[in-house]
């Protein structure tokens, strides 16, 4: 297997596009997270958080977008992809990236609660994964940040 090539110069630009996404959510009372798969530069597939949209406690920003990513390929295998996320991924999507075979994370904001990737534990240097990702954390983590915090604190001061 050939090493991959990683291009870093496109990171900003795919999360600010999730972070668009992220604030549709939250527009439709969402948690604001955003997703977004690229494979080969392009866009494949994308999503924001929709648990309560879809009545579904899978429907994170992840799942989404490689739902949606593995459907346009017609592949649920997506090798060679980068899933560009707002916030550090949870145990159930860390999952879904190593069984869609996601080459590359890159996530905005730490998820000190539930974060899986480096947060609560570094699931992805497991040995018994049979499929190993690259991660990089920090990219735009300040606005990827604000935007949770203000949709909480939105959320309090309703309260």
């Amino acid at each position: 297997m050939r090493p991959q090539i990683i291009d870093r110069s496109r990171d900003q630009e795919f999360m600010r596009l999730a972070l668009d996404l992220a604030a549709q959510g939250a527009a439709l009372g969402e948690v604001p997270v955003g997703a977004v798969l690229v494979q080969h530069g392009q866009v494949l597939g994308q999503g924001f958080n929709r648990p309560i949209l879809d009545s579904d406690p899978s429907a994170h920003a992840e799942m989404v977008a490689i739902r949606a990513a593995a459907a346009a390929a017609s592949n649920y295998r997506l090798p060679g992809s980068t899933l560009y996320v707002t916030l550090e991924p949870c145990s159930m999507c860390a999952g879904l990236i190593v069984h869609a075979r996601v080459a590359r994370v890159v996530f905005g904001a730490l998820e000190p609660k539930a974060g899986i990737v480096q947060s609560q534990g570094q699931f992805f240097g497991q040995g018994f994964l049979n499929h190993r990702v690259m991660v990089e954390g920090g990219v735009l983590a300040e606005a990827c940040g604000a935007i949770l915090s203000e949709f909480f604190k939105a959320r309090r001061a309703k309260r």
